[in-house]
């Protein structure tokens, strides 16, 4: 290695401190043919001073014991091997790494110094029998702390496996790893060795060893969740219990939901709405609903819309092709109950008016007069459309132009529908997408819990009525 005086390593390091360039760049500037070693230069005049680059590395022996601590300082601090050189003046972090290396393959004996010389001096039996209990009391506190190192190590490795840099503060983590530390370790090194309370320790023990008494409610909870197909958050969570017979506190489903990874409605993408407005085909009728979606009354006010869904088929080259399929619903402001609907592979008015149909014989038992509301689209500004509602003196109310918030109820019905059945699934035929959408429909009439109800759809409506 080449020899730098003390001018030349204080002219880098100054260029250094000027901002001159970075290791790098002034280590190949000066020709100097490692960056790490302006590095160190740089860390030596921030600890030392500038007169700390003129110190005379003399040949020392370092004893047993400050290689020990030099060791067990760099396991627990997380300070780099130039560090901590320079903290114990150490000559190079190389010295410390040959150390390091030493440790992992031989343990805290390999950092012992070697016995020189063979013979030795002729000694009385006393003496010889203090001196071999004094040397096998050294030897049984050098496998002591052999054995505490080697525990230390073991618990930093896994608590880093873990993703945990909590060298203070306690977690259910941190005692998973002294536990499974603790079947290769006697209790007391592995005390000795994390700094672990005995106290913290039994108190966390009995913990992990008692019964779950929370084992069936987490049970209950993850069957509601996997029976809804994992699109019940804690409210409806809650909900669902509360018709089992359970009262339990919002925070404490959280809790458990998170415990157990139970995460709701994973797919919030959107998708291009389908837009079936071509103009003035017809007659627009006024918006008499105006936004005013609330009412006590069943079969009172009613909403449609179309919406677009997407599928996939291979073409005769094998190569997939997109197909469309259309829904179209008939909703009860009530209580969001879907009424009737048609499921179509093109925009139908035959579909259009067979849900109309079916609605209207829904909601005859009505003593008010109806409204039935929809955007401005052409199959509702039809004459036939409009005809059946005229027969059977039910109001028309259309949205305004352009203005999906009129229309609001059906149009949250839609995002609902396609976040919990459609989204993140590929449907690969018609009939594939048709059975998926009447089943959803069926389960969000029947069981879905909408949280401001409390309960399903048509449990509401049948509970109003009752």
């Amino acid at each position: 290695m080449a020899k730098y005086d003390y001018e030349f390593k204080k002219q880098v390091v100054e260029a250094y401190q000027k901002g001159e360039g970075g290791y790098g760049t002034l280590a190949q500037r000066f020709g100097i043919p490692a960056d790490s070693t302006v590095h160190k230069w740089v860390k030596i005049v921030e600890k030392f001073g500038v007169e700390g680059l003129n110190r005379r590395k003399n040949k020392q022996i370092y004893s047993s014991q400050f290689k020990q601590d030099v060791i067990h300082y760099y396991l627990n601090s997380g300070d780099s091997l130039l560090d901590v050189a320079l903290k114990y003046e150490l000559p190079s972090g190389a010295l410390l790494q040959h150390w390091y290396q030493i440790f992992l393959q031989k343990g805290i004996d390999g950092l012992s110094p070697k016995q020189k010389g063979k013979g030795h001096p002729s000694m009385t039996k006393k003496t010889t029998k203090v001196m071999s209990k004094k040397t096998q009391t050294r030897e049984q506190e050098l496998e002591r702390e052999n054995e505490r190192l080697r525990a230390e190590l073991a618990f930093v490795k896994k608590r880093r496996a873990l993703g945990m840099n909590l060298p203070d503060r306690l977690k259910n983590k941190t005692h998973e790893s002294f536990t499974n530390s603790e079947k290769e370790f006697q209790l007391t090194i592995l005390l000795d060795a994390t700094k672990f309370p005995k106290a913290t320790y039994m108190y966390w023990q009995k913990r992990f060893n008692r019964e779950n008494p929370n084992a069936e409610l987490e049970k209950m909870i993850k069957e509601i969740f996997e029976e809804n197909n994992g699109n019940y958050g804690y409210r409806r969570v809650q909900i669902a219990l509360s018709q089992r017979g359970l009262k339990v506190n919002q925070k404490k489903i959280r809790r458990i939901m998170s415990k157990l990874g139970l995460k709701g409605s994973k797919f919030t993408r959107k998708s291009r709405k389908y837009n079936s407005y071509k103009g003035t085909v017809g007659q627009v009728a006024k918006n008499r609903i105006n936004r005013h979606f609330y009412t006590s009354i069943p079969h009172q006010k009613l909403t449609t819309d179309t919406s677009e869904f997407k599928y996939y088929v291979q073409n005769k080259q094998g190569k997939p092709t997109i197909k469309k399929l259309y829904l179209d619903p008939f909703l009860d402001m009530f209580n969001g109950e879907i009424l009737s609907y048609r499921i179509s592979e093109h925009p139908s008015a035959k579909a259009i008016l067979d849900a109309q149909k079916e609605a209207i014989e829904h909601t005859s038992d009505c003593p008010y007069r109806r409204t039935f509301h929809s955007d401005q689209g052409w199959a509702y500004q039809m004459g036939q459309y409009r005809k059946q509602l005229k027969d059977e003196k039910i109001f028309q109310s259309m949205s305004r132009k352009g203005n999906c918030f009129d229309n609001s109820p059906i149009e949250n019905f839609f995002g609902l529908l396609k976040q919990e059945m459609y989204h993140g699934v590929v449907y690969t035929s018609f009939e594939h997408l048709k059975q998926a959408i009447v089943d959803w429909i069926d389960y969000y009439n029947y069981r879905r819990i909408k949280t401001k109800l409390g309960c399903s759809p048509v449990q509401y409506r049948e509970w109003i009525a009752a």
